[in-house]
């Protein structure tokens, strides 16, 4: 469910060979050799979208060509385009894969209602999630980061922001659920009512 590939950038668009050994659903790009933005994909978005990783934009769709070259990655390799975020000539880069495995861990989609009592998100566990990753992606937010030794309990969860310096914040946004998780708040970052967002979890 987690691979990691090191590889130079040619200055324009290439493919990379990787050894996830399945479609990865999510990818995080950062150039080893300059000051670039960690380019983000998400099947969620497809090729046509992108996020910074070390931002609150919502999704992008400004030069999304240059970022994923408009082509899905596959089992073997990911596709990228001429940005210097993706492929700098002779740069180092670095990029990390994800994706589901059924039990173990999931990439996906969810929509907020805007209540405290939130939608549950399925993630075919069967003792909950251990960590969980989120971003809204149809506007501005953080990127939040939840796990069981500071919450996702029905009381009071620890939030980091990986785009942040800050001390974590406290506050209820998750409840335990055996399936994955639920949302417990109306907070715009993680459930906005008709707001979109992309989650990582693990098991």
């Amino acid at each position: 469910y987690f691979d990691v590939v090191a590889y130079t950038g040619a200055g324009a668009a290439q493919t990379v060979n990787h050894n996830l050994g399945v479609v990865p659903e999510m990818m995080w790009i950062k150039n080893r050799g300059s000051s670039e933005n960690w380019a983000v994909y998400h099947s969620a978005l497809g090729t046509s979208k992108y996020l910074h990783l070390n931002t609150t934009n919502g999704a992008l769709t400004t030069d999304a060509a240059n970022r994923w070259n408009n082509t899905s990655p596959t089992a073997t390799q990911f596709t990228v385009g001429t940005s210097t975020e993706v492929s700098h000539f002779t740069r180092g880069f670095i990029a990390y894969l994800f994706a589901t495995v059924a039990g173990v861990s999931k990439c996906g989609s969810y929509t907020g209602n805007g209540s405290t009592t939130g939608p549950i998100v399925d993630c075919g566990f069967s003792s909950g999630a251990r960590f969980v990753l989120i971003k809204r992606t149809d506007t501005t937010g953080d990127w939040v980061v939840y796990d069981t030794e500071r919450g996702i309990t029905a009381g009071d969860d620890k939030t980091l922001e990986l785009n942040t310096t800050d001390a974590e914040t406290t506050g209820q946004v998750l409840n335990p659920h055996s399936s994955g998780f639920q949302l417990a708040t109306a907070d715009s970052f993680a459930n906005a009512s008709g707001g979109t967002y992309i989650f990582y979890a693990i098991a």
